[in-house]
């Protein structure tokens, strides 16, 4: 099987998939009872950005990859959203959150340029 991973080149997968690893790190201290709950909604919406970033490369043609990466532009809207309802019912420290915020931002700008020039 071929080995050669494309996805891995662009910038916007390489800090979607350090944020997913953070979001994974931090949601390890989340409580217990919130496994199957907030733990696992922020978990999914993280790893669906490097994960859609990956799949739309693999796609044939723009139009395709553009609709994996506006699933995964949705997803960083969706995570920002649950690392702030994380962090007021405190679940997420203000350290754990303003690093996680650093990650989401630092994987945005190049997302919505992959985005913007197909």
């Amino acid at each position: 099987m071929n080995s050669y991973k494309p996805y891995k080149k662009f910038a916007a997968w390489q800090s979607a998939h350090l944020f997913a690893l953070k979001v994974y790190e931090v949601t390890k201290r989340f409580p217990k009872e919130e496994l199957y709950g907030i733990t696992s909604q922020l978990r999914r919406a993280a790893l669906s950005v490097p994960t859609n970033i990956a799949e739309g490369t693999a796609r044939q043609g723009q139009r395709e990859l553009k609709n994996f990466l506006n699933i995964a532009l949705g997803s960083l809207v969706e995570s920002e959203y649950l690392m702030e309802f994380c962090q007021e019912v405190g679940y997420l420290t203000k350290d754990d959150y303003e690093e996680l915020e650093k990650l989401r931002a630092r994987t945005g700008l190049p997302l919505w340029n992959f985005y913007r020039s197909l």
